[in-house]
């Protein structure tokens, strides 16, 4: 159990763990295992919850709201993210007008195909609990786009939002003016958050590439830490179709003398990244060798973990988030982590424990089997291809003890909505199709087609307005009694996830 100590060394009474203890010690005239059930009883329904996920809403003050929609408006005339010519001439070409803003602070640069914006949110939790100011920079949003850039762990306001874009839009035209084509929706926000990190400035800045490596807009960095979440097929038609094609791609962002966090990987990716480690001289950790998952627990609102790192076991590790992926998700960013601060290399010791078990019981990853609602409980997850389909439906049946389980789909046109579909079609008893607003969604009908051939007529409803899919699932979920234990999955693309959840009532 938790010994982090509050103010004066005495228990933080906003700890749960230390709440337990307290109230096993008070519970002295009673059975003990008695006492044991009753504190855990009391501790949980105190407990609140997991971290309440930090994805801003509208700026309340007209003015800025508008000022937002305005900058909104200006960065939707540029390239939108799926369309991308691979260089990074044109970023290279901003950032040295910039005056090479991404050089003032060290780095840790994230890719890999599935889970890099959680391990990011990890990482930079981890290195904001020992005392580092932080920049992070994700995508895509779940919600408003002022999530991609986040400073000392929060969402960067409108107003500095804003401010950051006036400051580099001369720049940007001037750019602009001189390539052949315009600087990109993606590269106009990634120089926005290099320029803002080197003004806040920040100790150290946690990046995630928004598509492959090499030509990616992010990799005007040299990150002293490459890591490499699970890679599996997405984007085939650019990135290439096997695990070691993609990982050739992605493997562009492991630069000299740096040091690689390895996933677990398909053996061909695997071997692409090695190689490519040899080649600039880059020490490897792999996951299953050098670090891992010791042991891990469902507990309530999440799990509780041993992690192996490099400088040896952190146990009882809560985390506040759902699904064995997750878990594999903190054990890349404790050695992500660990290798910034030369653990297993310079120093032989491990990083305090206290510290790393408040950093992951504080961390937080909106969308991403988040819990929106209950009575029936409404959970979403951005899974978008069938690789994250795959572990969010192990950890759903891990997690909760659902007796009907719906699902919301509302997928990009773009994706393998088939693998997609065929990940979950073992744990929905029935699926409403629906589609989002993006100008990327696929058609409803067209969707449905494809889920009556996965999951046949019966289980299929076509809602294609996404108010109606979650009305529909809603009802569907609670059609054998009040307290039959259905649930609601509503997932497919993060825009679905993120305009469900405004819908509910989240931001």
């Amino acid at each position: 159990m938790s010994d982090n100590p509050g103010e004066n060394g005495q228990p933080d009474p906003s700890d749960p763990l230390d709440s337990f203890d307290e109230i096993i010690d008070a519970e002295t005239t009673r059975d003990p295992d008695l006492a044991v059930i009753e504190a855990g009883s009391r501790t949980l329904r105190t407990q609140g919850g997991p971290p309440e996920a930090d994805v801003p809403g509208r700026p309340e003050d007209p003015e800025t709201d508008a000022a937002l929609r305005a900058v909104e408006t200006e960065l939707a005339t540029r390239w939108g993210e799926t369309k991308l010519e691979p260089s990074v001439t044109r970023i290279a070409a901003l950032m040295d007008v910039l005056g090479d803003p991404q050089r003032s602070y060290p780095s840790i640069h994230i890719t890999g195909t599935n889970g890099k914006t959680s391990t990011a949110r990890m990482i930079e939790a981890l290195l904001g609990a020992f005392e580092l100011r932080t920049g992070r920079y994700t995508s895509p949003h779940v919600q408003s786009i002022t999530e991609r850039i986040s400073l000392d762990g929060a969402p960067m306001s409108a107003e500095r939002f804003i401010e950051t874009y006036q400051d580099v839009k001369p720049y940007v035209e001037m750019v602009d003016a001189q390539q052949e084509y315009r600087l990109s929706f993606f590269e106009v926000l990634t120089g926005m958050a290099y320029a803002a990190f080197a003004d806040a400035p920040v100790d150290v800045a946690v990046v995630e590439v928004g598509m492959g490596g090499s030509w990616d807009a992010t990799n005007v960095i040299d990150g002293d830490v490459a890591v490499v979440t699970p890679i599996d097929l997405d984007h085939t038609d650019r990135l290439g179709e096997t695990p070691g094609e993609i990982a050739t791609e992605k493997s562009g962002i492991v630069k000299q003398d740096a040091t690689v966090i390895l996933a677990q990987q398909p053996v061909d990716a695997a071997q692409v990244m090695l190689k490519k480690a040899v080649d600039v001289n880059a020490t490897v950790a792999r996951e299953g060798l050098e670090f891992g998952v010791v042991a891990r627990q469902v507990a309530v609102g999440g799990q509780l973990a041993t992690l192996r790192g490099l400088g040896g076991e952190y146990d009882e590790v809560y985390l506040p988030l759902h699904g064995a992926h997750q878990a594999h998700n903190a054990a890349v960013a404790l050695a992500a982590v660990e290798a910034f601060f030369g653990v297993g290399a310079q120093r032989p010791e491990p990083l305090d424990l206290d510290t790393v078990r408040k950093a992951f019981a504080a961390v937080a990853s909106p969308g991403r089997m988040e819990v929106v609602r209950r009575s029936p409980t409404v959970v979403l997850d951005a899974a978008h291809n069938p690789a994250g389909a795959r572990v969010t439906a192990e950890a759903v049946g891990e997690a909760f003890q659902f007796s009907r389980l719906i699902g919301v789909v509302g997928a990009s046109g773009d994706k393998n909505v088939r693998g997609l579909l065929e990940a979950f079609e073992p744990v929905f008893a029935e699926v409403v199709v629906t589609q989002n607003s993006s100008h990327r969604a696929m058609d409803a009908d067209e969707l449905a087609g494809v889920a009556v051939e996965v999951f046949g007529e019966d289980r299929v409803q076509v809602e294609p307005r996404l108010p109606d899919a979650l009305e529909a699932a809603i009802t569907l979920a609670e059609e054998e009694s009040e307290f039959s234990g259905g649930g609601v999955l509503v997932t497919g693309s993060v825009i679905t996830v993120g305009e469900a959840r405004l819908l509910l009532g989240k931001g």
